[in-house]
């Protein structure tokens, strides 16, 4: 793999006291690091920070959402890292979910789709320098235009799950962000982006893959903690969507069908382990390192590790453990 990035920040170490763990990924091999945004920090501040502490890293968002952020804003954001990092940052963005946009931020989460379509094409205007006076599908912008203007205009990726986001990465930016599957999904997602990126004649698409990883041989205690992510993250609708398209329909409706019912403690009893293991990559450094080659072996380009800190492991130690060898 030509890229190893990690997922940034680390939950419960401040951000001012991160310089030496990003110091730290610089000389364990990582290449990238890589924020999101939801209920923790914003996705652009730690990828600052890294851009002046450690700027042999790559910087990536995976993602922000294409709804909780005007159009000017937005651009302004992406093109004040970019300016930071020039040549250097890339911009994941999506469409998040009805959980984080409706019901954290009281934004209706209409049209997603078209939502992230054409916040994508509006950052490419503002970044290219036009001034903007156009009436999207989703939003109008009347006489914007940046104020700054970085050397460098970033790639930007977008977080897909089924077939038309897949479509759209391809054919409208410049890849894919992938999230929550197993690394035989990779195999039914990735040439979706392939092929769209061909069929609009542009250059091979990367593809980025944010991975859940626990460096533990505790297997139980890892299963057993790691029901409640799934079940957080799979009970939202855009989710529980993917996995039925993914196939994973039949595996999943005991939890599904507890979680509607309200009990809460019996749909994480029917997450089978199966899911569990495709799902969160745990065992030795060495079986985490092997389950993450899969993943690229199946097409992905960048894996984005998420250390989970399950089973009592040191999140710390857990970096050192699964640097790329």
């Amino acid at each position: 793999m030509n890229r190893y990035g990690m997922s940034i920040p680390f939950g419960g170490i401040p951000l001012a006291e991160h310089r030496e763990i990003y110091r730290e990924l610089v000389d364990l091999g990582y290449t990238d690091v890589w924020s999101s945004e939801a209920d923790a920090a914003d996705g652009f501040t730690p990828l600052a920070l890294a851009a002046a502490w450690a700027p042999e890293l790559r910087l990536g968002i995976a993602i922000i959402p294409a709804f909780t952020r005007g159009p000017a804003l937005m651009a302004q954001s992406v093109a004040s890292l970019a300016d930071a990092a020039p040549g250097n940052f890339v911009m994941g963005l999506g469409s998040s979910s009805n959980v984080i946009v409706e019901r954290w931020n009281g934004i209706a989460f209409d049209e997603p789709y078209k939502k992230t379509r054409d916040t994508v094409r509006f950052l490419r205007a503002a970044l290219g320098g036009d001034k903007i006076t156009e009436t999207y599908e989703t939003f109008e912008v009347k006489g914007f235009r940046l104020g700054i203007r970085p050397a460098i205009s970033p790639p930007i990726l977008v977080a897909g799950l089924r077939p038309g986001m897949l479509r759209m990465a391809g054919r409208e930016a410049d890849g894919a962000i992938l999230n929550w599957l197993a690394a035989t999904d990779v195999q039914t997602v990735a040439p979706i982006v392939h092929e769209a990126a061909a069929k609009a004649g542009k250059p091979s698409p990367e593809i980025v893959a944010r991975l859940f990883v626990c460096p533990s041989t505790d297997k139980d205690t890892v299963r057993e903690q790691a029901r409640y992510l799934i079940a957080a993250y799979l009970n939202v609708p855009v989710y529980a969507a993917f996995h039925q398209w993914l196939g994973r329909g039949d595996l999943l409706e005991g939890m599904w069908d507890n979680w509607k019912a309200g009990d809460r403690k019996a749909a994480l009893a029917a997450i089978p382990d199966e899911v569990v293991d495709t799902l969160v990559i745990h065992g030795s450094p060495e079986e985490c390192r092997e389950h993450i080659g899969r993943f690229c072996q199946n097409g992905v380009d960048t894996p984005a590790l998420a250390i989970m800190p399950f089973a009592g492991i040191d999140p710390r130690k857990a970096i050192a453990d699964l640097a790329p060898r």
